[in-house]
């Protein structure tokens, strides 16, 4: 199945694709080079793009508009993606016994990986800065992939999604909040920018 398709799937068929999905013999190291780096590159060179060459206004400041800001973010967008997906993916892990799921790496690789297609288009909006709050918001239909994805490659309890679901979103959104911080603080000075600059402040 090519890359094509399988964004498609997941988009308009997720029922479908999710079983087609759990017969397959992914692992976390395979998905990372067939799925997840090219979706990752192309919203990097988005992000590259929209932050070297547009910019955008924080509160008032204008924000990025050179190189050096490009290149901070869209390394910090690709690196976030890279480390988040394997430490959700080991953290999710390690979580489904407690909600009466299979514990199975592969498994919540795909999971991970698949559910966050959605996030991965949006940043593709990165490009046009102005606009990139809607490809945030693509992220929210990653949640329901995620719901659906559950009980097929988990076999989780039906009692037991909902409550998996919340921790798993909290888990995300931690983990790519701290590595985002903790990358930005790295690299801004590496790319000699200031490491508040890039937010505005």
């Amino acid at each position: 199945m090519t890359l094509i398709d399988r964004i498609k799937n997941i988009i308009v068929t997720p029922n479908v694709e999710w079983g087609i999905i759990d017969q397959e013999s992914d692992t976390p190291a395979s998905l990372l080079k067939s799925y997840l780096l090219p979706l990752g590159i192309a919203g990097a060179i988005a992000t590259f793009i929209g932050s070297a060459m547009i910019g955008t206004t924080v509160l008032g400041v204008k924000v990025g508009g050179t190189v050096a800001f490009g290149l901070n973010q869209a390394v910090i967008s690709l690196l976030a993606l890279v480390l988040g997906f394997y430490i959700t993916t080991y953290v999710v892990d390690m979580l489904a016994p407690t909600f009466k799921s299979e514990k199975d790496i592969n498994k919540t690789a795909q999971l991970v990986a698949y559910s966050n297609t959605p996030a991965l288009l949006g940043a593709l909006l990165a490009i046009i800065p102005a606009i990139s709050w809607i490809g945030a918001l693509f992220g929210l239909y990653g949640f329901y992939l995620l719901f659906l994805g559950l009980p097929v490659l988990k076999k989780t309890p039906d009692q037991q999604r909902m409550p998996y679901i919340i921790v798993t979103i909290i888990v995300l959104l931690v983990v790519y909040f701290v590595i985002a911080m903790i990358l930005g603080a790295i690299l801004a000075p590496i790319f000699g920018i200031s490491s508040v600059s890039q937010y505005g402040l």
